[in-house]
Protein backbone atom coordinates (compact mmCIF):
# COMPACT_ATOMS: atom_id res chain seq x y z
CA UNK A 1 0.00 0.00 0.00
CA UNK A 2 1.66 3.65 -0.84
CA UNK A 3 1.99 6.36 1.25
CA UNK A 4 -1.21 8.36 -0.05
CA UNK A 5 -3.25 5.14 0.04
CA UNK A 6 -2.46 5.09 3.80
CA UNK A 7 -3.46 8.48 4.26
CA UNK A 8 -6.68 7.67 2.79
CA UNK A 9 -7.56 4.87 4.94
CA UNK A 10 -6.61 6.69 7.76
CA UNK A 11 -9.01 9.76 6.16
CA UNK A 12 -11.56 7.06 5.73
CA UNK A 13 -11.39 5.85 9.47
CA UNK A 14 -11.63 9.58 10.77
CA UNK A 15 -14.71 10.20 8.68
CA UNK A 16 -16.36 7.29 10.00
CA UNK A 17 -15.67 7.80 13.78
CA UNK A 18 -16.79 11.43 13.56
CA UNK A 19 -20.15 9.76 11.69
CA UNK A 20 -21.06 7.98 14.56
CA UNK A 21 -21.76 11.17 17.00
CA UNK A 22 -22.00 9.22 20.21
CA UNK A 23 -22.68 5.84 18.78
CA UNK A 24 -24.84 3.47 17.81
CA UNK A 25 -26.52 2.76 21.54
CA UNK A 26 -27.07 6.65 21.70
CA UNK A 27 -28.53 7.39 18.37
CA UNK A 28 -30.79 4.69 18.88
CA UNK A 29 -31.95 5.98 21.88
CA UNK A 30 -32.09 9.06 20.17
CA UNK A 31 -34.12 8.53 17.42
CA UNK A 32 -37.23 6.58 19.51
CA UNK A 33 -40.22 8.49 19.15
CA UNK A 34 -39.60 9.85 15.23
CA UNK A 35 -36.47 11.88 16.33
CA UNK A 36 -33.84 12.21 13.75
CA UNK A 37 -29.95 12.37 14.40
CA UNK A 38 -27.98 15.61 13.88
CA UNK A 39 -26.90 14.98 10.29
CA UNK A 40 -30.50 13.71 9.17
CA UNK A 41 -32.13 16.38 10.01
CA UNK A 42 -29.27 18.57 7.81
CA UNK A 43 -29.85 15.98 4.90
CA UNK A 44 -33.90 16.57 5.06
CA UNK A 45 -33.46 20.23 5.31
CA UNK A 46 -30.30 20.96 2.44
CA UNK A 47 -30.83 20.11 -1.11
CA UNK A 48 -29.27 16.50 -1.63
CA UNK A 49 -26.05 16.69 -1.97
CA UNK A 50 -25.01 19.97 -1.27
CA UNK A 51 -23.66 20.06 2.55
CA UNK A 52 -20.22 20.86 3.10
CA UNK A 53 -18.90 20.09 6.58
CA UNK A 54 -16.86 22.37 8.47
CA UNK A 55 -14.46 21.47 11.49
CA UNK A 56 -15.46 17.71 11.38
CA UNK A 57 -12.23 16.72 13.20
CA UNK A 58 -12.46 19.13 16.28
CA UNK A 59 -12.38 18.15 19.52
CA UNK A 60 -13.00 19.91 22.84
CA UNK A 61 -9.53 21.02 25.09
CA UNK A 62 -11.59 20.55 28.37
CA UNK A 63 -9.05 17.83 31.03
CA UNK A 64 -11.10 18.35 34.26
CA UNK A 65 -13.63 15.52 35.66
CA UNK A 66 -11.70 13.23 33.33
CA UNK A 67 -12.93 14.84 30.17
CA UNK A 68 -9.44 13.93 28.75
CA UNK A 69 -10.45 10.60 27.94
CA UNK A 70 -14.26 11.39 26.96
CA UNK A 71 -13.80 13.50 23.20
CA UNK A 72 -16.18 12.90 20.19
CA UNK A 73 -14.78 14.34 16.50
CA UNK A 74 -17.05 17.30 15.97
CA UNK A 75 -17.83 17.75 19.75
CA UNK A 76 -21.53 17.48 19.71
CA UNK A 77 -22.43 20.09 16.76
CA UNK A 78 -22.18 19.88 12.79
CA UNK A 79 -21.60 22.91 11.09
CA UNK A 80 -21.29 24.14 7.68
CA UNK A 81 -22.83 25.11 4.80
CA UNK A 82 -25.23 23.70 1.70
CA UNK A 83 -28.33 24.77 0.00
CA UNK A 84 -32.07 25.15 0.10
CA UNK A 85 -34.00 25.50 -3.13
CA UNK A 86 -30.64 26.48 -4.74
CA UNK A 87 -29.57 29.41 -2.48
CA UNK A 88 -26.63 29.18 0.15
CA UNK A 89 -27.68 28.42 3.96
CA UNK A 90 -25.12 28.39 7.05
CA UNK A 91 -26.11 25.83 9.17
CA UNK A 92 -25.27 24.56 12.46
CA UNK A 93 -27.10 21.17 14.34
CA UNK A 94 -26.23 20.40 17.45
CA UNK A 95 -25.79 16.51 18.30
CA UNK A 96 -27.93 15.62 21.94
CA UNK A 97 -26.38 11.62 21.27
CA UNK A 98 -22.56 13.66 21.96
CA UNK A 99 -22.72 14.58 26.19
CA UNK A 100 -26.26 15.95 25.15
CA UNK A 101 -25.41 18.32 22.90
CA UNK A 102 -23.74 20.66 25.77
CA UNK A 103 -22.07 23.75 24.77
CA UNK A 104 -18.39 23.63 25.04
CA UNK A 105 -15.82 26.37 24.10
CA UNK A 106 -14.91 24.55 21.17
CA UNK A 107 -18.38 23.91 20.11
CA UNK A 108 -19.29 27.39 20.19
CA UNK A 109 -16.23 28.41 18.35
CA UNK A 110 -17.43 26.30 15.90
CA UNK A 111 -21.34 27.78 15.51
CA UNK A 112 -18.98 31.78 15.72
CA UNK A 113 -17.33 30.53 12.93
CA UNK A 114 -19.96 29.93 10.80
CA UNK A 115 -22.00 32.81 11.92
CA UNK A 116 -19.30 34.82 10.85
CA UNK A 117 -18.81 33.13 7.42
CA UNK A 118 -22.84 33.68 6.84
CA UNK A 119 -22.52 37.25 7.86
CA UNK A 120 -19.52 38.02 5.37
CA UNK A 121 -21.29 35.68 2.79
CA UNK A 122 -24.86 37.42 3.18
CA UNK A 123 -26.57 34.25 3.49
CA UNK A 124 -29.19 33.28 5.99
CA UNK A 125 -27.89 30.81 9.50
CA UNK A 126 -30.00 28.25 10.47
CA UNK A 127 -29.62 26.22 13.67
CA UNK A 128 -31.10 23.33 14.87
CA UNK A 129 -30.85 23.34 18.30
CA UNK A 130 -30.72 20.05 20.43
CA UNK A 131 -28.49 20.55 23.82
CA UNK A 132 -28.94 20.51 27.70
CA UNK A 133 -27.16 24.04 27.94
CA UNK A 134 -23.52 24.67 29.09
CA UNK A 135 -21.03 22.03 29.45
CA UNK A 136 -20.59 21.90 33.29
CA UNK A 137 -17.32 19.95 33.22
CA UNK A 138 -16.01 23.70 31.70
CA UNK A 139 -17.83 26.40 34.11
CA UNK A 140 -17.35 29.95 32.91
CA UNK A 141 -15.29 28.83 29.68
CA UNK A 142 -18.41 27.09 28.23
CA UNK A 143 -20.51 30.70 29.08
CA UNK A 144 -18.01 32.52 27.66
CA UNK A 145 -18.85 30.42 24.45
CA UNK A 146 -22.60 31.05 24.37
CA UNK A 147 -21.68 35.13 25.05
CA UNK A 148 -19.65 34.79 21.84
CA UNK A 149 -22.97 33.02 20.17
CA UNK A 150 -25.19 36.01 21.32
CA UNK A 151 -22.90 38.99 20.33
CA UNK A 152 -22.88 37.61 16.49
CA UNK A 153 -26.67 36.76 16.76
CA UNK A 154 -27.45 40.72 17.80
CA UNK A 155 -24.65 42.34 15.17
CA UNK A 156 -26.30 40.07 12.46
CA UNK A 157 -29.85 41.14 13.35
CA UNK A 158 -31.13 42.84 10.39
CA UNK A 159 -28.10 41.69 8.17
CA UNK A 160 -29.56 38.03 7.50
CA UNK A 161 -32.06 36.14 7.84
CA UNK A 162 -31.41 33.84 11.31
CA UNK A 163 -33.59 31.02 11.84
CA UNK A 164 -33.91 28.55 15.34
CA UNK A 165 -35.27 24.90 15.17
CA UNK A 166 -35.60 23.92 18.60
CA UNK A 167 -35.65 19.86 18.09
CA UNK A 168 -34.90 18.56 22.14
CA UNK A 169 -35.02 20.16 25.16
CA UNK A 170 -33.19 24.40 25.51
CA UNK A 171 -32.44 25.40 28.81
CA UNK A 172 -30.64 27.96 30.89
CA UNK A 173 -28.28 30.04 28.43
CA UNK A 174 -29.37 27.75 25.63
CA UNK A 175 -32.53 29.74 25.16
CA UNK A 176 -31.13 32.96 24.61
CA UNK A 177 -29.54 32.56 21.28
CA UNK A 178 -33.01 31.44 19.19
CA UNK A 179 -34.81 34.57 20.82
CA UNK A 180 -32.72 36.70 19.24
CA UNK A 181 -32.83 35.39 16.25
CA UNK A 182 -36.33 36.02 13.57
CA UNK A 183 -37.95 32.82 13.47
CA UNK A 184 -38.34 30.45 16.42
CA UNK A 185 -39.52 27.15 15.39
CA UNK A 186 -40.72 24.10 18.09
CA UNK A 187 -41.14 20.39 17.52
CA UNK A 188 -44.63 19.67 19.42
CA UNK A 189 -43.94 16.89 22.90
CA UNK A 190 -40.28 16.19 21.49
CA UNK A 191 -38.89 20.49 22.25
CA UNK A 192 -38.60 22.83 25.36
CA UNK A 193 -37.11 25.60 26.17
CA UNK A 194 -37.22 27.63 30.10
CA UNK A 195 -34.28 29.09 31.43
CA UNK A 196 -35.23 27.47 34.96
CA UNK A 197 -36.80 23.90 34.52
CA UNK A 198 -39.37 22.15 36.87
CA UNK A 199 -37.03 20.95 39.58
CA UNK A 200 -35.45 24.37 39.95
CA UNK A 201 -38.94 26.17 40.01
CA UNK A 202 -40.53 23.40 42.41
CA UNK A 203 -37.34 23.96 44.99
CA UNK A 204 -37.28 27.43 45.21
CA UNK A 205 -40.89 28.76 44.42
CA UNK A 206 -42.02 24.87 45.44
CA UNK A 207 -44.63 25.06 42.31
CA UNK A 208 -45.29 22.00 40.03
CA UNK A 209 -45.23 21.85 36.46
CA UNK A 210 -44.12 19.53 33.85
CA UNK A 211 -41.96 20.30 31.35
CA UNK A 212 -44.60 20.84 28.45
CA UNK A 213 -46.35 23.00 30.53
CA UNK A 214 -43.88 24.72 31.18
CA UNK A 215 -41.75 25.50 28.07
CA UNK A 216 -43.13 22.94 25.31
CA UNK A 217 -44.18 24.11 21.95
CA UNK A 218 -47.85 24.21 23.05
CA UNK A 219 -46.98 27.30 25.61
CA UNK A 220 -44.38 28.71 23.50
CA UNK A 221 -46.62 28.84 20.49
CA UNK A 222 -49.98 30.20 22.29
CA UNK A 223 -49.30 31.72 25.35
CA UNK A 224 -45.38 33.55 25.78
CA UNK A 225 -45.10 34.29 21.59
CA UNK A 226 -41.50 32.78 22.17
CA UNK A 227 -42.00 30.32 19.44
CA UNK A 228 -42.93 31.42 15.77
CA UNK A 229 -44.56 28.01 14.24
CA UNK A 230 -45.46 24.82 15.88
CA UNK A 231 -44.35 21.29 14.11
CA UNK A 232 -45.27 17.72 14.54
CA UNK A 233 -42.28 16.41 14.22
CA UNK A 234 -38.36 17.09 12.74
CA UNK A 235 -39.50 16.68 9.32
CA UNK A 236 -42.08 18.59 9.37
CA UNK A 237 -40.39 21.07 11.03
CA UNK A 238 -37.46 21.39 8.66
CA UNK A 239 -39.64 21.18 5.56
CA UNK A 240 -41.29 24.44 6.88
CA UNK A 241 -37.45 25.95 7.42
CA UNK A 242 -37.52 25.57 3.57
CA UNK A 243 -41.06 26.82 2.63
CA UNK A 244 -40.32 29.58 4.95
CA UNK A 245 -36.93 30.86 3.13
CA UNK A 246 -38.73 30.98 -0.13
CA UNK A 247 -39.93 33.85 0.95
CA UNK A 248 -37.01 35.28 2.18
CA UNK A 249 -34.10 37.53 0.65
CA UNK A 250 -30.20 36.32 1.49
CA UNK A 251 -30.15 39.38 3.29
CA UNK A 252 -30.97 43.08 3.76
CA UNK A 253 -29.21 44.31 0.67
CA UNK A 254 -31.00 41.92 -1.82
CA UNK A 255 -34.90 41.85 -2.87
CA UNK A 256 -36.88 39.68 -1.87
CA UNK A 257 -37.43 36.40 -4.27
CA UNK A 258 -39.94 36.52 -6.77
CA UNK A 259 -41.61 33.04 -8.31
CA UNK A 260 -43.53 32.71 -10.99
CA UNK A 261 -46.91 32.38 -10.89
CA UNK A 262 -50.10 30.92 -12.98
CA UNK A 263 -52.40 33.64 -11.25
CA UNK A 264 -53.73 36.33 -13.44
CA UNK A 265 -52.64 39.70 -11.57
CA UNK A 266 -56.10 41.35 -12.45
CA UNK A 267 -57.97 37.83 -11.21
CA UNK A 268 -61.63 39.96 -10.08
CA UNK A 269 -62.49 38.43 -5.97
CA UNK A 270 -66.09 38.41 -6.99
CA UNK A 271 -66.61 36.35 -3.62
CA UNK A 272 -65.61 39.18 -1.62
CA UNK A 273 -68.65 41.22 -2.35
CA UNK A 274 -70.63 38.88 0.10
CA UNK A 275 -67.79 38.32 2.92
CA UNK A 276 -68.13 41.54 5.13
CA UNK A 277 -71.95 41.23 6.71
CA UNK A 278 -74.22 44.05 7.38
CA UNK A 279 -73.63 44.36 10.51
CA UNK A 280 -70.82 46.34 11.47
CA UNK A 281 -71.16 44.43 14.93
CA UNK A 282 -70.66 40.65 12.91
CA UNK A 283 -67.76 39.05 12.97
CA UNK A 284 -66.01 37.38 9.53
CA UNK A 285 -63.58 35.54 8.70
CA UNK A 286 -60.00 37.50 7.41
CA UNK A 287 -57.82 34.45 6.60
CA UNK A 288 -60.83 33.84 3.40
CA UNK A 289 -60.37 37.48 2.53
CA UNK A 290 -56.17 36.75 2.78
CA UNK A 291 -56.50 33.39 0.79
CA UNK A 292 -58.80 35.37 -1.92
CA UNK A 293 -56.68 37.98 -3.02
CA UNK A 294 -52.93 36.41 -2.60
CA UNK A 295 -51.25 33.87 -5.41
CA UNK A 296 -52.52 30.44 -5.52
CA UNK A 297 -54.38 30.77 -2.02
CA UNK A 298 -50.93 30.42 -0.71
CA UNK A 299 -50.78 32.07 2.67
CA UNK A 300 -47.75 31.02 4.96
CA UNK A 301 -48.79 32.38 8.43
CA UNK A 302 -46.57 33.17 11.51
CA UNK A 303 -47.47 33.13 14.91
CA UNK A 304 -50.88 31.34 13.90
CA UNK A 305 -51.50 30.31 17.64
CA UNK A 306 -50.72 33.08 19.21
CA UNK A 307 -52.73 36.21 19.57
CA UNK A 308 -55.09 35.44 17.14
CA UNK A 309 -56.98 38.49 17.31
CA UNK A 310 -53.99 39.54 14.22
CA UNK A 311 -52.74 37.71 11.78
CA UNK A 312 -49.40 37.92 9.93
CA UNK A 313 -47.46 36.33 8.10
CA UNK A 314 -46.40 35.42 3.96
CA UNK A 315 -47.95 35.56 0.45
CA UNK A 316 -46.96 36.63 -2.87
CA UNK A 317 -48.89 39.16 -5.19
CA UNK A 318 -48.24 38.47 -8.99
CA UNK A 319 -45.20 36.24 -7.76
CA UNK A 320 -43.78 38.68 -5.45
CA UNK A 321 -43.10 38.02 -1.93
CA UNK A 322 -44.85 40.46 0.40
CA UNK A 323 -45.34 40.30 4.63
CA UNK A 324 -49.38 40.46 5.61
CA UNK A 325 -50.31 41.96 8.79
CA UNK A 326 -54.53 41.94 9.35
CA UNK A 327 -57.41 42.44 12.10
CA UNK A 328 -59.21 39.42 12.68
CA UNK A 329 -62.64 39.85 13.41
CA UNK A 330 -63.37 36.93 14.83
CA UNK A 331 -61.51 37.14 17.43
CA UNK A 332 -62.07 40.00 19.97
CA UNK A 333 -63.65 41.75 17.39
CA UNK A 334 -60.31 42.33 15.95
CA UNK A 335 -59.20 44.46 18.99
CA UNK A 336 -55.67 45.24 19.48
CA UNK A 337 -54.28 44.35 22.56
CA UNK A 338 -50.86 43.61 24.36
CA UNK A 339 -50.24 40.42 22.98
CA UNK A 340 -51.16 41.15 19.40
CA UNK A 341 -49.02 44.82 19.07
CA UNK A 342 -45.91 42.74 19.89
CA UNK A 343 -46.96 40.06 17.30
CA UNK A 344 -47.15 42.48 14.68
CA UNK A 345 -44.52 45.12 15.79
CA UNK A 346 -41.89 42.61 15.60
CA UNK A 347 -43.24 41.10 12.30
CA UNK A 348 -43.46 44.60 10.62
CA UNK A 349 -39.78 45.49 11.55
CA UNK A 350 -38.52 42.09 10.13
CA UNK A 351 -39.93 43.08 6.76
CA UNK A 352 -38.55 46.47 6.69
CA UNK A 353 -35.23 44.65 7.41
CA UNK A 354 -35.44 42.60 4.34
CA UNK A 355 -36.87 44.62 1.71
CA UNK A 356 -40.58 42.68 2.47
CA UNK A 357 -43.43 44.74 1.14
CA UNK A 358 -45.76 45.49 3.84
CA UNK A 359 -49.59 44.55 3.14
CA UNK A 360 -52.15 45.70 6.07
CA UNK A 361 -55.85 44.60 6.41
CA UNK A 362 -57.91 46.34 8.48
CA UNK A 363 -60.85 45.95 10.65
CA UNK A 364 -60.14 47.72 14.25
CA UNK A 365 -62.58 49.21 16.43
CA UNK A 366 -59.59 50.30 18.83
CA UNK A 367 -57.76 48.89 21.44
CA UNK A 368 -58.98 46.30 24.41
CA UNK A 369 -60.10 48.26 27.18
CA UNK A 370 -59.71 47.10 31.07
CA UNK A 371 -57.43 47.01 34.01
CA UNK A 372 -55.37 44.03 33.13
CA UNK A 373 -54.11 45.55 29.53
CA UNK A 374 -53.11 48.95 31.45
CA UNK A 375 -51.80 47.39 34.52
CA UNK A 376 -49.36 45.56 31.68
CA UNK A 377 -48.45 48.38 29.78
CA UNK A 378 -50.99 48.53 27.05
CA UNK A 379 -49.12 52.07 26.09
CA UNK A 380 -46.07 51.03 26.00
CA UNK A 381 -46.83 47.45 23.87
CA UNK A 382 -49.03 49.74 21.47
CA UNK A 383 -46.49 52.07 20.89
CA UNK A 384 -44.09 49.15 19.74
CA UNK A 385 -46.79 48.74 16.92
CA UNK A 386 -47.00 52.49 16.32
CA UNK A 387 -43.27 52.68 16.05
CA UNK A 388 -42.71 49.93 13.74
CA UNK A 389 -45.09 50.84 10.59
CA UNK A 390 -43.80 54.73 11.66
CA UNK A 391 -40.10 53.62 10.90
CA UNK A 392 -40.64 50.97 8.40
CA UNK A 393 -39.30 52.48 4.44
CA UNK A 394 -40.25 49.27 2.65
CA UNK A 395 -43.25 49.87 0.26
CA UNK A 396 -47.16 49.98 2.47
CA UNK A 397 -50.20 49.34 1.34
CA UNK A 398 -53.46 49.39 3.24
CA UNK A 399 -56.76 48.36 2.69
CA UNK A 400 -59.31 49.46 4.88
CA UNK A 401 -61.58 46.70 4.80
CA UNK A 402 -64.49 48.28 7.81
CA UNK A 403 -63.71 49.67 10.92
CA UNK A 404 -61.09 51.79 11.55
CA UNK A 405 -61.75 53.78 14.47
CA UNK A 406 -59.47 55.68 16.75
CA UNK A 407 -55.80 55.56 18.07
CA UNK A 408 -55.94 52.35 16.19
CA UNK A 409 -56.67 53.50 12.51
CA UNK A 410 -53.63 55.56 12.85
CA UNK A 411 -51.47 52.72 14.33
CA UNK A 412 -52.63 50.23 11.71
CA UNK A 413 -50.50 51.26 8.66
CA UNK A 414 -52.12 54.62 8.06
CA UNK A 415 -51.31 56.86 5.48
CA UNK A 416 -50.63 59.40 8.59
CA UNK A 417 -47.73 56.86 9.41
CA UNK A 418 -46.24 57.28 6.12
CA UNK A 419 -48.28 54.84 4.28
CA UNK A 420 -47.81 54.71 0.77
CA UNK A 421 -51.09 53.66 -0.77
CA UNK A 422 -54.53 53.76 1.50
CA UNK A 423 -57.28 51.95 0.07
CA UNK A 424 -60.67 51.75 1.84
CA UNK A 425 -63.97 49.68 0.77
CA UNK A 426 -67.47 51.38 -0.01
CA UNK A 427 -68.61 50.39 3.51
CA UNK A 428 -65.65 51.12 5.93
CA UNK A 429 -66.10 53.52 8.40
CA UNK A 430 -63.49 55.88 9.02
CA UNK A 431 -63.99 57.66 12.15
CA UNK A 432 -62.68 58.71 16.11
CA UNK A 433 -64.80 55.81 17.38
CA UNK A 434 -67.95 53.90 16.73
CA UNK A 435 -71.84 55.75 16.14
CA UNK A 436 -73.10 54.42 19.72
CA UNK A 437 -70.21 55.75 21.22
CA UNK A 438 -70.00 59.26 19.23
CA UNK A 439 -73.81 59.81 19.73
CA UNK A 440 -73.85 58.85 24.10
CA UNK A 441 -71.04 61.55 24.34
CA UNK A 442 -72.09 64.16 21.79
CA UNK A 443 -75.25 64.20 22.30
CA UNK A 444 -75.94 63.24 26.27
CA UNK A 445 -78.29 66.31 26.88
CA UNK A 446 -79.71 65.89 24.49
CA UNK A 447 -80.93 62.12 24.51
CA UNK A 448 -81.38 63.03 28.24
CA UNK A 449 -83.91 66.00 27.76
CA UNK A 450 -85.90 64.54 24.49
CA UNK A 451 -89.46 62.95 25.26
CA UNK A 452 -88.52 59.37 23.84
CA UNK A 453 -84.80 59.20 24.46
CA UNK A 454 -84.24 55.70 23.06
CA UNK A 455 -86.12 56.92 19.46
CA UNK A 456 -83.52 60.24 19.81
CA UNK A 457 -80.41 58.09 20.46
CA UNK A 458 -81.67 55.57 17.53
CA UNK A 459 -82.11 58.95 14.81
CA UNK A 460 -79.08 60.44 16.04
CA UNK A 461 -76.87 57.47 15.42
CA UNK A 462 -78.23 57.07 11.54
CA UNK A 463 -77.43 60.58 11.39
CA UNK A 464 -73.81 60.35 12.65
CA UNK A 465 -73.61 57.02 10.28
CA UNK A 466 -74.13 58.62 7.46
CA UNK A 467 -72.49 61.54 8.29
CA UNK A 468 -68.99 59.76 8.76
CA UNK A 469 -69.41 56.27 8.95
CA UNK A 470 -67.58 56.23 5.92
CA UNK A 471 -64.71 56.67 3.45
CA UNK A 472 -65.27 59.93 1.93
CA UNK A 473 -64.32 62.28 4.66
CA UNK A 474 -60.94 60.41 5.33
CA UNK A 475 -60.72 60.70 0.64
CA UNK A 476 -61.55 64.03 0.72
CA UNK A 477 -58.60 64.98 3.07
CA UNK A 478 -56.22 62.69 1.39
CA UNK A 479 -55.88 60.21 3.89
CA UNK A 480 -57.14 57.54 1.58
CA UNK A 481 -55.88 57.45 -1.72
CA UNK A 482 -58.90 55.14 -3.37
CA UNK A 483 -62.41 53.57 -2.55
CA UNK A 484 -62.47 49.89 -4.19
CA UNK A 485 -64.87 47.60 -5.26
CA UNK A 486 -64.11 44.38 -2.89
CA UNK A 487 -63.52 42.38 -6.60
CA UNK A 488 -60.32 44.42 -7.57
CA UNK A 489 -59.10 44.22 -4.25
CA UNK A 490 -56.01 42.00 -5.84
CA UNK A 491 -55.75 43.98 -8.93
CA UNK A 492 -55.55 47.11 -6.96
CA UNK A 493 -52.45 45.53 -4.79
CA UNK A 494 -50.89 44.50 -7.26
CA UNK A 495 -51.04 47.80 -9.25
CA UNK A 496 -49.41 49.56 -6.05
CA UNK A 497 -47.08 47.16 -5.39
CA UNK A 498 -45.97 47.63 -8.75
CA UNK A 499 -45.91 50.97 -8.60
CA UNK A 500 -43.45 51.09 -5.51
CA UNK A 501 -40.97 48.32 -6.70
CA UNK A 502 -38.08 51.08 -6.93
CA UNK A 503 -39.10 53.03 -3.94
CA UNK A 504 -36.29 54.45 -2.10
CA UNK A 505 -37.33 55.98 1.51
CA UNK A 506 -34.61 56.63 4.05
CA UNK A 507 -34.94 57.90 8.16
CA UNK A 508 -32.81 60.47 9.57
CA UNK A 509 -29.08 59.57 10.45
CA UNK A 510 -28.91 57.74 14.10
CA UNK A 511 -27.10 55.00 16.05
CA UNK A 512 -30.21 53.35 16.72
CA UNK A 513 -33.53 53.94 17.53
CA UNK A 514 -35.19 53.91 20.79
CA UNK A 515 -38.18 51.59 20.47
CA UNK A 516 -40.43 51.46 23.75
CA UNK A 517 -39.72 47.99 25.32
Amino acid sequence: MSVIQEKLKDLEKRNELAMEGGGPIRREKHKQGGRLTARERLDVLLDPGSFVETDRFVTHRCTHFDMASNKSPGDGVVTGYGRVNGKTVFVYSQDFTVLGGSMSRTQANKIIKIMDMAIKAGAPIIGLNDSGGARIQEGVEALGGYADIFIRNTMGSGVIPQISAIMGPCAGGAVYSPSITDFVFMVKDTSYMFVTGPDVIKAVTHEEVTKEQLGGAGTHGTKSGVSHFSCDSDKHCLLLIRELLNFLPGNNVDDPPILPTRDKPNRLCESLEDLIPDSPKKPYDMLKLIKEIVDEGYFLEVHQGFANNIIVGFARFNGRSVGIVANQPQVLAGCLNIEASRKAARFIRFCDAFNIPIVTLVDVPGFLPGTDQEYNGIITHGAKLLYAYAEATVPKVTLITRKAYGGAYIVMGSKLLRSDVNLAYPCAEIAVMGADGAVNIIFRDKITKASDPVKERQKLTKEYEEKFSNPYISAELGYTDEVIEPSQTRFRIIEALEMLKNKKDYNPPKKHGNIPL
